[in-house]
Formats: C-alpha cells, structure tokens, sequence
C-alpha cells in the first residue's frame, strides 16, 4: 500500500504530512517509527495525521506520532504546517481554520503562503492536570537531577502544559548547557507521570530569549513550538519577561505574546514545505 506525503518543517521541526481524508490510511506506531527513521524511512521528528474533524466546531482533526512511534497530544511548530499543507492540498480555502486535537480546538490564522499565527489556548498551571507531582501550585519547582558527570544535583523549573507537558528551566547559557546530559533525565522524571518536554532557555533581555528544548520521544528538536510558548509563559510567572517574546530557537526564531494568567499564548512562526513524495507502508 502507498500512500502520499508531503515533507514539511517549521524552522527545521521536521514533519511527514499524511492527509487521511482524501487517501485510506492507517498509521500504526511501528508504521510510525518505520517512516521517521532517517536512515531506512522519510526521516522526521514527527508524522501528523490530517483526519475528518469529530466535532462540529472543528474543520479538521489531527493527530501527531513522535518518532519513536508514541502519540502525543500537541505541537506548535506542527500546527503551523498543518495550517498550511491542507491549503496545500486543497482541503480548504479558509485563512482561519480550527483544527480538533487530542486536548481541545486550536485556531490557526493563515498570515501568508509561509506564516501563520496560532491561538496556542491558555496555558494549563495544575500540576495534577499537567500532569506534574508537587505539593501545591507554584511559579518555580526545585527538582532532582543528580547528573554527576555535569556535577548538576538539582534544577529549577517551571512547569506548564500546552497540551502537553514542559518542564522549562532558565540557564546561563543555553548553547552551552549538557541538553543531551540533562534533557532525557527531566523526559522521564519521576515527578512526570507522563514524561515531558525539556526546555533550557537563557534570557537575553525582556523582550527576547535562547531556547533548546528535548522533546520526550524524539530527543533535541531544532526548534519546539510549544516549548517556546512554555518557555515564555515560564518566564512571565517568574517576572523576567515582557508580554511579547522573541523566541531563538536552533532552527530560527518565533515570536510569543502571552498577556498573563486566564489569557491565550500567541504563537507566530514561518513553515516551509520540503518536497512531496510516496510511500510503501
């Protein structure tokens, strides 16, 4: 069985775009890891389904596999492409589209060819529905890494969903910091019950940051659209940022605007579309 793709990323997020509306799919975790694979597959970090929406307030559906095959409920940079490829793909004419995920409604606002600004929601900050373990709601958590090679016993973190879990902690110097060492120790933290995204970020001002993130399932990303959303919001509770944020990323730069507590977080970014292809699964 074939199916079409089309290979997409946003500021080098990799994505295989699958629409399972106008071709019969059927993606599988193995199936999934089998296409991510950069050596014997497409390569990606993730692959986005395109489905028929569930509910009446949406255009369509998506869901999104790690490359390691896991199911995960949101991607910033993820939704920006899906955005633009079911333009691409004729699926829709509208500018502003609602896309159904796995955790709610997001509102995509189609800017151009390339750009496109995202309603992110708000922020969830419940440890219990982050999921995260903690004793009441804070700003700020201590948590224990103890990673003896980069003599790092403890971390300050922020912890806040997106629709999915982030783990946000501010450092000196994000270019520098052990990502490999550290990121998948806070990924599988025993206070995530879920696992996590890691972000490390490094303030250069008020109004901008550095940001690397470790993405659970698929290790360090080029760039994370919820993590960058995370980061900011992270940064806002803790006072150490405007309103509106440019976020540098490995891959490029987004731009976060997040008013506060009750409010949604704006995200706005490029994507690009890569090349067009099939594929035997």
């Amino acid at each position: 069985m074939k199916i079409r793709f089309t290979k997409m990323h946003g500021l080098g997020n990799d994505f295989v775009m699958i629409d399972a509306i106008s071709q019969q799919v059927n993606i599988t975790p193995d199936r999934a890891r089998k296409i991510a694979d950069r050596n014997f597959g497409v390569g990606c970090d993730q692959i986005l389904i395109v489905e028929a929406p569930t509910r009446p307030d949406a255009d369509f559906k998506y869901r999104i596999f790690n490359a390691d095959g896991s199911e995960v409920e949101n991607c910033g940079n993820g939704a920006r492409c899906f955005a633009v490829f079911v333009r691409l793909r004729k699926l829709t004419g509208k500018h502003v589209i609602r896309a159904e995920t796995a955790t709610g409604v997001l509102i995509l606002n189609v800017v151009d060819k390339y750009n496109v600004t995202v309603d992110m929601g708000v922020p969830e900050l419940s440890p219990p529905k982050i999921p995260f373990i903690a004793d009441a709601e804070a700003s700020v958590y201590a948590i224990d890494i103890n990673e003896n090679t980069a003599n790092i016993s403890s971390l300050n973190i922020g912890a806040v969903s997106m629709g999915n879990p982030h783990a946000v902690a501010v450092v000196d110097d994000a270019a520098a910091y052990p990502v490999e060492l550290i990121g998948p120790l806070i990924e599988s933290h025993p206070q995530y019950p879920n696992k996590v995204n890691a972000g490390f970020m490094s303030i250069v001002n008020r109004g901008e940051i550095n940001l690397r993130v470790y993405e659970r399932g698929s290790g360090e990303t080029l760039a994370c659209g919820t993590g960058a959303c995370a980061a900011v919001v992270a940064g806002r509770l803790q006072s150490l940022l405007d309103e509106t944020v440019t976020v540098n990323l490995p891959g490029g730069s987004l731009s976060i605007t997040w008013p506060g507590p009750g409010h949604s977080v704006m995200m706005t970014g490029p994507t690009a579309t890569v090349f067009h292809g099939q594929v035997r699964i």
